[in-house]
């Protein structure tokens, strides 16, 4: 009787480096809690419009990142938060839409801090200057990926 083997699978180098990113031990394990708490509280930002989803789930990638190749891998590729998490990963890209719901919760929490809250004056300049430096990073950042070289349209009358 033959029996037969297949080769085996070849890993690419950045498979292979990726794997040696890993953490060990209880590090693994810190990485891995904190991967899925960041998941749900990002699924939890889904339902609720004051806490934003992004986020999380980019802090959901990083922890995965550094825990466990297959839950990164899920998360990564996945059908609804995966598109926006590789669109930011490989691009750099925020999609307007983001940048627009990021801003508008933004001024609404400051504005709640400042008027409603009970608050501080300091904890609301403090507030202030976070929020404005955070907005300033958002909107240097692109809304959509840059066009491949040659796809440029001429400018002018046709």
């Amino acid at each position: 009787m033959t029996v037969l083997r297949h080769a085996p699978r070849r890993r690419s180098p950045r498979a292979d480096a990726f794997e040696q990113n890993l953490k060990r031990g209880p590090a693994r394990g810190i990485f891995l809690f904190l991967g899925g708490l960041f998941f749900i509280v990002g699924i939890v930002g889904v339902v609720l419009p004051v806490l934003p989803t992004t986020p999380f789930m980019l802090l959901a990638l990083w922890a995965f990142a550094k825990s466990s190749a297959r839950a990164h891998r899920w998360l990564y590729t996945h059908r609804v938060f995966g598109p926006s998490l590789r669109l930011w990963r490989e691009q750099g890209v925020i999609p307007p839409g983001a940048k627009i719901m990021a801003l508008t919760f933004m001024s609404a929490s400051l504005g709640y801090l400042a008027i409603f809250a009970a608050a501080p004056t300091a904890a609301v300049a403090v507030s202030a200057v976070l929020m404005t430096l955070g907005a300033g990073y958002i909107l240097t950042r692109p809304s959509a990926p840059p066009s491949p070289p040659g796809d440029e349209t001429p400018e002018g009358p046709q």
